[in-house]
Parts: C-alpha cells; sequence; structure tokens
C-alpha cells in the first residue's frame, strides 16, 4: 500500500486506489484526449530513465515552462522529481530578463517549453545560460527538439532499477522544487519547496473539499506554475478526481459546458468579470424578466449561509434557485459542487451572491511560501463565514503578532528561499513564517486578511491606510476595471484607476454621449469624470474620513501582465505603476 510522503507517491496511490481511464485529459486538435493513470506513469517513469542517460543526477535543477496547463506538464514533473532532481516551473509570460535569471540562477540544465511563443524566448537567451544542455518542447517545433525524444530514449526499461534505487533514496524532507515568485518588487525570489510541504498541504486539504472521491471531474486552468494549482493537482490524484486542462483562459465557458466539472479554482478576477458579464445580460432584459433578474440579485446580496436569514428568506432564494439561478449554474456546467478562490481577496459582495445562485465558492488563504495552504473555508460544519478567508486546516498553527502581521507555523512553511541565507531568517523565526499581511483571527477560529503590511502607508498627518480595502470595495463599481491607492506621505490618499472600457462605452450609448474614438479622448471627458466621481463618493462613505479617496486621474491605458503594471497572478505592481503615472501623480499632489 503505498503512503504518500513524496510528490510522485500521488500518482501510485491512485493506481493502487482508483486506477482512473481518464486521469488527465488535455484537448488535441479539437479532441479530449485522456491519458490513464497506468499511461501516466508508464510515461512518467519513461522520462525519468531518458533523463538519467541524459546525464541528470540528484539535485540537478529542470526548468518547466508551459503556456497552458496540459498533460505533459504533470508528467515531466513526476518524471523529474523521480531521478532525485527538483523542477523550476517558470511563468510563461515574464520578460526574457526574467527568465535569465532565473535559468542562471537556478542553475537549470534542461528545460521543457510547451509552443513557439516559449521557444521564442527561450532561444533569445539560451546562449547565456551557461548550465543548459538541451531544450525540449511539447508542441512540435521546427528548430527543437520534441518532448518524446526523451520518452525515445527511456523507452528502453534496463536502467528502471536506476529509477528504483534514485526513488528509494528520496525521503519527505527532501527539497522537490523551487518556485520563483513573482515579486511586486525587485527580482524573483526562489522559494523552495519541500516533498513534505507540498504533500502535507494537498492531505490536509481534502478535508475542506465536499468532493466524491474517485468519481469527479475538476476543470483546471489557473497556471500550474503557481504552487496553488499545482497542490490541487496533487490532491485531485489523491481523491481520485479526473483533472481535465482548459484550453486557455478565453475558452473556459466552452470547456466548462463540456467537461461539466464537480470542482475548480479560480481566482477573485475571473468570477468579477463572470458577475459583469451576468449582470450586463440582465440589464438587456425587459419587463418582467428584468424585474426578477433584479429581484434575484438583490436577494442574492444579502445571502448569509446556514439559514440566518429566517425562513421567509429561504423560500424566496428557492424560487429565486429555480427562476435565475439554475441559468447561471447551467452556464457553468451545472455539476460545480466547489470552486476554490485564492490568490488575492475575494469581495464580499461576491461570495454573497455566487453562493445564494447555489455554486458554492469557497475562499482560502495562502502564499507560495506556504505550500500555499493556511486557510479555507468550507460550507460543511458551520465551517464557512463570509468576508473571511476561513480556518487554518489541519496542523497548522496562527499567530498575529503585536503589529498584527500574520505568522503561520506548520508542516506547510517552505524551507526558505534558495541562496537567500538572510532573507530567510528575516521571514522565518522561531519557526514562524512571517506573512507579511495584516489581520485578525475572530473568537470562532476565522481569519480575515486586513490587509499587506508592506501596502500600508501614512499619510503626512500621521494615519495609517489600507489601500486594499479601499480598491475592493472601489472596484464593486461596474465604470472602475483597476485602481491603486496612492498618498505614501502625502496629505490625503488618491488614486489612479482604469476604467471597464466596455461598461463605459455601454453607458455612454444609453445615455447618448460621444465619449470620441479612442480611451485617451474618453478619460477626458467632463460627463464621464464627474461620473466615476459620484461613483468614487458612494464607496467612499464606508471610510473614515482621512482615509477617503479625495482625488483621482483616469489612465488611458488597460493594465496587464504583460504591460507590467500586474504581476502574473494579477496583483499590482505598485513601484511600477507609480512610475508609468508620475505625471498623473505630481497633478494630483502639485509637485
Amino acid at each position: 500500500m503505498t503512503d504518500v510522503k513524496r510528490l510522485f507517491d500521488f500518482p501510485y496511490y491512485q493506481l493502487e486506489n482508483y486506477e482512473l481511464k481518464e486521469s488527465l485529459v488535455s484537448k488535441v486538435d479539437g479532441k479530449w484526449e485522456a491519458t490513464s493513470t497506468k499511461e501516466y506513469l508508464a510515461k512518467a517513469n519513461a522520462i525519468s530513465r531518458g533523463l538519467i542517460r541524459l546525464g541528470v543526477q540528484p539535485n540537478d535543477k529542470v526548468a518547466i515552462i508551459s503556456l497552458t496547463n496540459r498533460t505533459e506538464w504533470n508528467i515531466c514533473d513526476i518524471g523529474i522529481l523521480q531521478t532525485g532532481a527538483q523542477d523550476v516551473p517558470i511563468y510563461p509570460t515574464i520578460s526574457e530578463e526574467d527568465y535569465l535569471y532565473i535559468l542562471n540562477h537556478s542553475e537549470s540544465v534542461y528545460c521543457f517549453v510547451s509552443c513557439e511563443f516559449v521557444l521564442e524566448k527561450i532561444n533569445k537567451i539560451k546562449e547565456q545560460v551557461p548550465t543548459l544542455k538541451g531544450v525540449y518542447c511539447f508542441d512540435e517545433q521546427e528548430d527543437c527538439d520534441h518532448w518524446t525524444e526523451v520518452l525515445k530514449l527511456g523507452a528502453d526499461e534496463s536502467n528502471q532499477d536506476e529509477v528504483e534505487k534514485r526513488k528509494a533514496a528520496i525521503v519527505e524532507t527532501d527539497l522537490a522544487t523551487i518556485i520563483y515568485t513573482s515579486g511586486t518588487t525587485g527580482r524573483p525570489k526562489g522559494v523552495m519547496l519541500s516533498h513534505k510541504n507540498i504533500v502535507s498541504n494537498a492531505i490536509s486539504s481534502t478535508y475542506r473539499l465536499p468532493m466524491q472521491l474517485g468519481n469527479s471531474k475538476a476543470l483546471s486552468f489557473l497556471p500550474v506554475c503557481h504552487v496553488f494549482e499545482r497542490m490541487l493537482l496533487y490532491m485531485y490524484q489523491y481523491t481520485g478526481v479526473s483533472i481535465y486542462f482548459a484550453e486557455s483562459i478565453e475558452t473556459i465557458s466552452a470547456n466548462l459546458q463540456e467537461v461539466k466539472p464537480q470542482i475548480m479554482t479560480v481566482v477573485p478576477r475571473l468570477l468579477e468579470k463572470i458577475y459583469d458579464k451576468i449582470y450586463a445580460k440582465g440589464t438587456d432584459l425587459t419587463g418582467i424578466k428584468k424585474k426578477l433578474f433584479f429581484w434575484a440579485i438583490d436577494l442574492g446580496l444579502r445571502y448569509e449561509p446556514y439559514g440566518q436569514n429566517g425562513w421567509w428568506y429561504e423560500k424566496q432564494l428557492g424560487l429565486a434557485r429555480k427562476l435565475i439561478f439554475s441559468k447561471w449554474q447551467a452556464a457553468l456546467g451545472g455539476n460545480l459542487q466547489a470552486v476554490a478562490s485564492g490568490s488575492a481577496a475575494l469581495q464580499p459582495r461576491l461570495a454573497r451572491v455566487f453562493n445564494a445562485a447555489g455554486i458554492p465558492v469557497m475562499e482560502g488563504y495562502g502564499l507560495t511560501e506556504t505550500s500555499p495552504v493556511v486557510t479555507v473555508n468550507d460550507m460543511r460544519d458551520f465551517h464557512f463565514r463570509i468576508g473571511t478567508v476561513g480556518k487554518a486546516i489541519h496542523d497548522t498553527e496562527i499567530k498575529i503578532a503585536e503589529d498584527g502581521e500574520i505568522l503561520v507555523k506548520g508542516p506547510q512553511v517552505m524551507i526558505g528561499y534558495y541562496k537567500e541565507p538572510e532573507l530567510t531568517s528575516e521571514t522565518i523565526k522561531d519557526d514562524y513564517f512571517h506573512t507579511g499581511d495584516i489581520g485578525e483571527v475572530d473568537s470562532d477560529g476565522f481569519l480575515k486578511i486586513t490587509d499587506r503590511k508592506k501596502e500600508m502607508f501614512k499619510t503626512s498627518g500621521g494615519k495609517y491606510v489600507a489601500p486594499q480595502l479601499l480598491e475592493n470595495v472601489m472596484k464593486e463599481s461596474f465604470f472602475i476595471e483597476q485602481i491603486m491607492v496612492v498618498g505614501d506621505g502625502e496629505k490625503m490618499p488618491a488614486a489612479f484607476i482604469q476604467l471597464n472600457f466596455d461598461f463605459v462605452k455601454e453607458w455612454a450609448h444609453r445615455k447618448e454621449i460621444d465619449l470620441g474614438n479612442t480611451p485617451e479622448e474618453m478619460v477626458t471627458n467632463e460627463r464621464l469624470i464627474k461620473r466615476i466621481q459620484k461613483e468614487v463618493d458612494i464607496h467612499n462613505e464606508q471610510f473614515g474620513n482621512w482615509e477617503k479617496i479625495k482625488r483621482f486621474e483616469l489612465t488611458p491605458d488597460t493594465w496587464s501582465i504583460e504591460a507590467g503594471h500586474l504581476t502574473p497572478t494579477m496583483k499590482l505592481k505598485r513601484k511600477i505603476i507609480k512610475q508609468k503615472y508620475i505625471v498623473l501623480y505630481n497633478k494630483i499632489y502639485g509637485h
């Protein structure tokens, strides 16, 4: 009986307990192609044998860079880990400079890439990576070896005993992977995670998911180079869940219809977009249909779990689910039993409206350094509270420091930062990881995050402002796509705002306002600026006078990962954004 201690034990455990025909499923040329548990392991072992023949040694580093989640990623992951080497997953859309830095810093010896997009970037810098011996591509590319070359090299099973020997030598406390975090400041940091870090997290997280074991499907589309989705892929393997990989973020709607999954993971940004789309459709309705739609939304926004609103509300909610919300469920495939949300703060209104609609969105909290889950909500046993990130998972201790910082202790806390002992000792003290987040734990053990310690600032009047709180509330406006609050050391808080251009165009059309043809013209329109001021004023009412946004400037560009405004997990790169709009900043504060 396989006792899961190391990451490569997961597929063996699945083989013994569930043996799936559809363990990993990717779309190839328009058709879903399934890999069984048996085939998955056969290929992973062939990769291990091939890598050993290529000279890969224990503790070597092998990079994997994939633009989409796909079966090959998982096969290579297990194949690499079984040799005693560590894999280095890299986010595909970061800059060539960051590719170069990570490959050199990790001293990667081989690299697997997904497609032409990644290969082009690698080809530009590979000559500057002296340790790199070869690159293999998952897609067929003329100027690159196909990944099946490694499978062919490992087809001869005569060195499988060497694979077994290497596996036997690996213990749970050994380093498994180095994940470079796309910091909102400076160079990426290499987070060292052991087998135990991620294994313990995957197994503890299973107790928070209302899953039918061995008979469910998951849709995977969040980047697997991040530990959130990656840990969940191991958890799915442990619970016998078939993993379907979405083709891309653009095809999620279609893929949900085809796969009809029981579970998926999301970032709040995606839920915001889904909600905005649904809401826009509702505004297009007329007559009784429109009235019903907004009656249901209004009910949803007042939702509390466990019947706390009383029997009359529950009766109305039952009717709303039948008439309106059943269509929402159907649009997401109709079978969702759990939607795990992580990586950024979820607006409470979204938690309310989706749960009211019978789409159980459960928010959790964690960091790359904690493999990642620290807390998570769970609908069962009264473990769900809106506006919190849930209770700590098994074996995890949370302590709030005197200054409000959240400290975490548990088997999921990283080994440290790669080649950065000083930074490691600054963040892990007395076995507690210092998260850099500010929060509080209520009397029932629910954790509430209030802000990033590093992001809080003081105005010149000496008052503290928590920008994330303001930003999350302001983003409830349909006019506002992105917002960044500024004002460190200044007399008052202010903000840069990126409009939701689609919504603004629709609003202008309804009001018969000519906003011009370009975003540059739009952001200077006086009527629009007045309308945004109204939105800011409405949302400002929730805050104390010292933290209200007193002035704002609209930015004409769309903030994106590619343009450098956002990290790969959609967090604001505050320093860079401020620099980009320094002219607007100086205009606000009269510098």
